[in-house]
């Protein structure tokens, strides 16, 4: 009897441990390699700063979102973005829908279908300072993507823009 409760106290340890090391495991992944972004607390009820299409290869429709100092430098128009401001950009498959449609005499209507991924731009101009102040992550599933390329190509492509952008593509829509 007593060699059954101590088998079963051990392999409830085994449990917890593995259960922790799980735990840490997501928690560890669940930051941008290279910046160390993750997904802030309540991105989902920031304010929307503007909605876009992106064509071509990703063919997605994107909620562009800010937290309160986002949106304040954009409708101040202040740029360079001050130090917290972030912005969140939520996209997702670009489709049509055949519900709406069939309520208009053509195909007119798109949505937003499955979600693609979640990206998260951050401003700290010290910590960041090797990338123009911005630091950044790409999250599928609420899981940072891990991939130090993606994310290399990040502020890769955000320098093509003209300077007084702060390298931010999303302007202010009213």
């Amino acid at each position: 009897m007593r060699t059954i409760t101590a088998f079963r106290l051990l392999a409830a340890g085994v449990v917890l441990i593995g259960v922790s090391v799980g735990a840490a495991t997501i928690v560890s992944n669940n930051v941008s390699p290279i910046y160390g972004v993750s997904l802030p607390e309540g991105y989902r009820g920031w304010q929307m700063i503007t909605v876009a299409h992106e064509a071509g290869k990703n063919n997605d429709i994107r909620g562009i979102l800010g937290n309160d100092i986002a949106v304040k430098a954009f409708r101040e128009g202040t740029r360079p973005f001050p130090d917290g401001a972030m912005i969140a950009r939520l996209a997702y498959v670009y489709k049509s829908s055949p519900e709406n449609d069939a309520v208009f005499p053509a195909p007119q209507s798109f949505v937003a279908g499955d979600p693609t991924n979640v990206q998260i731009s951050v401003k700290d101009s010290k910590k960041y300072a090797d990338s123009g102040g911005w630091g950044y992550g790409q999250f599928e599933n609420g899981v940072a993507n891990q991939s130090e390329p993606l994310l290399k190509s990040c502020f890769a492509c955000h320098t093509k823009l003209d300077r007084s952008k702060d390298f931010v593509f999303s302007h202010y829509s009213p």
